[in-house]
């Protein structure tokens, strides 16, 4: 998928650039800043002396040396002072400035850390939609897979009022797995569940009959859902932060079999109805559990009408699920 959430150490990702959040010297400093330049070696810090530092907002580039990357990228993010003295235009142009230098660069893989989101005091979760918000418009224009890497959970920090919003619904609607099902009786669970349409009861078929009149596939309902609102291929696989290369598996193959998240990532760029979100599952073969946590935190965006992927896996990272996309 285009964006990604992970947990790991930068210095260890395999990108063709890695992001360093530096300080205006450009000569090292501490945590990711010192971390990189251990990991890279002196070589790495030679280099930066070249570069006449740098100013807040803006990046440089370097190789990247004993890293597993080609380049490492320098941005300096502003310190945080209470958020009216231009931080989040700084911040903000510190996403697209690396962004370009890594397009300039030929790079199809970049490495984020969350950029001043530790001794310089942005606020996480903040810091966190600037970068989500800021990398998801540049990918509505180029093709590149960008990973914002998240040391430890420590690092990561959801809005206080959506996680609570969140655990709120997933403890009214997510049922334990080995909790019994709820009986006949308990009419406030079974009418929460979707109903399928009332449908005439036809003459038994035949097997020969039922196979050569297969229901729409989804890959067949997918393309007519995109034609029917008016998008184009990009726009909709962008939006669900798909890569192009698998939606291009998608529209070559009409039984192709899609993941439960990409179905779902669909879904939620198609900004589709409850009703037909249900149906493109079925499609696929999946339907919607409460005894899912990945499909109740799902739910709960669609029960809010809120369509948009990145905040949803946001979301989805912070409970520790799968992402959307694929």
């Amino acid at each position: 998928m285009p964006i990604q959430i992970v947990r790991n150490d930068i210095t260890l990702m395999a990108a063709d650039a890695i992001v360093n959040a530096a300080n205006t010297s450009l000569l090292g400093g501490g945590g990711v800043d010192g971390c990189i330049h251990r990991a890279a070696g002196p070589e790495l810090l030679a280099e930066c002396r070249t570069l006449g530092g740098c100013p807040t907002g803006s990046a440089k580039v370097t190789k990247g040396y004993r890293l597993p990357c080609k380049y490492v990228i320098h941005t300096v993010g502003p310190v945080w002072q209470g958020g009216g003295h231009g931080e989040q235009e700084l911040l903000e142009s510190c996403y697209r400035t690396s962004l370009a230098l890594a397009l300039e660069k030929g790079c199809e893989t970049v490495a984020f850390p969350l950029i001043s989101a530790g001794v310089y005091r942005y606020p996480k979760d903040q810091a966190l939609q600037v970068a989500m918000e800021t990398i998801g418009k540049f990918l509505l224009e180029h093709e590149m897979t960008v990973y914002i890497v998240i040391f430890d959970k420590a690092s990561f920090q959801l809005g206080e009022t959506l996680f609570a919003d969140i655990a709120a619904y997933i403890d009214d609607h997510y049922v334990e797995e080995h909790t019994d099902l709820p009986s006949r009786s308990d009419r406030r669970y079974w009418d929460s569940l979707p109903q399928a349409a009332a449908m005439p009861i036809a003459a038994p078929r035949t097997l020969d009959e039922l196979v050569d009149h297969l229901d729409e596939s989804f890959s067949q309902m997918l393309l007519r859902k995109i034609d029917e609102r008016g998008l184009t291929d990009a726009q909709c696989y962008k939006r669900a932060n798909i890569d192009r290369k698998l939606f291009s598996k998608i529209r070559s193959d009409k039984l192709y079999r899609p993941s439960k998240p990409t179905v779902l990532a669909f879904a939620i760029a198609l900004e589709l109805p409850m009703e037909e979100v249900h149906q493109l599952l079925r499609t696929a073969g999946f339907a919607l559990s409460r005894s899912n946590k990945f499909d109740v935190i799902v739910e709960y965006f669609l029960s809010q009408g809120q369509y948009d992927v990145l905040a949803i896996n946001e979301a989805l990272f912070a409970f520790d699920q799968s992402l959307l996309g694929g």
